[in-house]
């Protein structure tokens, strides 16, 4: 067998790190040591919760399920040593995942399911709710949905009179460093949901949320088109890898 075979066999039957270790059946128990390891790491989340827990353990969790008679802990710790933290593991691209040795498509699915969980929990923490008196959650779900992305993607979040959130839309897609937004497109999706109010979101890949020339030109542009039509653009975000910045608190708009 490959070696690239072996380092996605299904549910982690094959050594994690392309050894010559003997593929365990589908039906072997897994070792008394590691039963009680992960029953001991269980309890210990149970009593404490997240925190209780570093980001190595909280990965063993969550790769159990995925491979559920093999040592993890060494697969957790080259997911972290390849992506930096907890969430960078769960929010990494797939094609990135699947190069580390010893994931395979029961692990993606499982890092997948969680990020996927993550971002709709966040999601219904603002959504049909007002702006103003949920302002930390609607952050909180922009860094979830935008700040470990590997290219540029900018969302608009569409207010009614009340300013209650009515949609959340990713309008485009770009590169590690552009994106591009045209105005006339953000005004008709605007006017077809009956929105009286807009917030931009955009993420930087770099990590770094300073908004580029390019970034402040194209959001005049879409303040001008949406107050010719009685539109108001409350702000733009955007989202760095560990921190937000917004226009409106920094005088840009």
């Amino acid at each position: 067998m490959a070696m690239a075979e072996r380092s996605h066999f299904a549910d982690g039957q094959a050594s994690l790190f392309g050894g010559d270790e003997a593929p365990v059946p589908r039906d072997a128990p897994a070792p008394s040591y590691l039963r009680d390891h992960r029953a001991r790491l269980r309890q210990r989340f149970r009593e404490g919760g997240a925190d209780a827990l570093p980001d190595y353990e909280m990965l063993e969790l969550l790769l159990f399920r995925a491979i559920p008679r093999r040592d993890v802990k060494p697969l957790a710790r080259a997911l972290l040593d390849t992506f930096g933290d907890f969430n960078a593991v769960v929010s990494a691209p797939e094609r990135r995942l699947a190069a580390v040795a010893g994931v395979g498509e029961s692990v993606i699915t499982e890092l997948k399911l969680v990020e996927a969980a993550a971002h709709r929990l966040a999601r219904s923490r603002v959504l049909q709710r007002p702006v103003v008196s949920s302002w930390d959650a609607l952050l909180s779900y922009c860094q979830t949905a935008m700040a470990h992305r590997e290219t540029e993607q900018f969302r608009i979040l569409f207010l009614d009179r009340k300013n209650v959130l009515i949609a959340d839309e990713a309008q485009a897609r770009g590169t590690v460093d552009h994106v591009p937004v045209y105005p006339r497109e953000v005004v008709k999706r605007a006017l077809e949901l009956n929105a009286s109010a807009l917030i931009l979101v955009h993420n930087h890949p770099s990590g770094d949320p300073t908004p580029s020339g390019a970034d402040i030109e194209m959001t005049e542009q879409i303040r001008i088109a949406a107050e010719a039509l009685g539109i108001t653009l409350h702000d733009h975000l955007v989202i760095g890898r560990s921190r937000e910045l917004s226009f409106r608190a920094e005088g840009l708009l």
